[in-house]
């Protein structure tokens, strides 16, 4: 076997227990799946996976020297990262009655392209997730079984399948729940202002870790 099985484990369900306690990638794609329906939720996640896939490559490659040795990388991607999820709720809270765009999405409020690129570029714009990756995925690889890389990838595809796991499911209930409330004139403004006022917070909160 190319991993230690009983790392594999220990890191299965290490990272099982991490996602299930609700984070930024849980409560974005909450919040696509409330305003897009269930398939803006799993195609946030899509996005969200995607972008955890390119992290796990980013840590197979040692990016972590580069935050070590420019702390001012770190620092920038962080404030990118924050101003954009401002920004996006910025614009959901100052949304007015785009009612033809809503028809012409199916009564969604969100198309599954937005949210897989909202959910790639906020995750790929949180240093946090490359520095946590590169700091936790290690802990799980054996060198002395050889075949470094191959470790890597089988930890990442374990990563991806628990975030569609858990995430997904997040995202498409939350679909269902938002595409009932949709229905419904006056529940879709407050949607939107919800939304909005979750991924602003989310920023505020990226921008104020250290």
């Amino acid at each position: 076997m190319p991993i230690d099985a009983h790392l594999l484990l220990a890191f299965t369900l290490t990272s099982l227990v991490a996602m299930i306690a609700p984070g930024p990638d849980m409560l974005f794609v909450l919040g696509c799946g409330m305003r897009g329906g269930a398939r803006a939720g799993l195609l946030a996640t899509a996005g969200v996976a995607t972008s955890e896939a390119i992290h796990v490559a980013v840590a197979a490659a040692g990016l972590a020297a580069l935050f070590e040795a420019a702390p001012t990388a770190f620092a920038v991607v962080r404030v990118v990262g924050a101003a954009y999820l401002v920004y996006l709720g910025v614009q959901m809270i100052r949304k007015r009655g785009e009612v033809a765009l809503d028809e012409r999405a199916g009564g969604a409020g969100m198309t599954g392209r937005q949210a897989f690129l909202r959910g790639l570029v906020t995750n790929l714009l949180n240093p946090k997730m490359v520095t946590f990756t590169i700091a936790f995925l290690p802990q799980f690889v054996s060198p002395a079984l050889g075949g470094v890389w191959l470790q890597f990838a089988i930890l990442g595809v374990v990563l991806i399948a628990l975030e569609f796991l858990v995430d997904g499911t997040v995202g498409v209930l939350a679909g269902r729940i938002g595409g009932w409330l949709r229905a419904r004139r006056a529940a879709r403004r407050r949607i939107d202002v919800a939304t909005g006022g979750l991924f602003i917070g989310l920023g505020v909160r990226l921008a104020a870790e250290r």
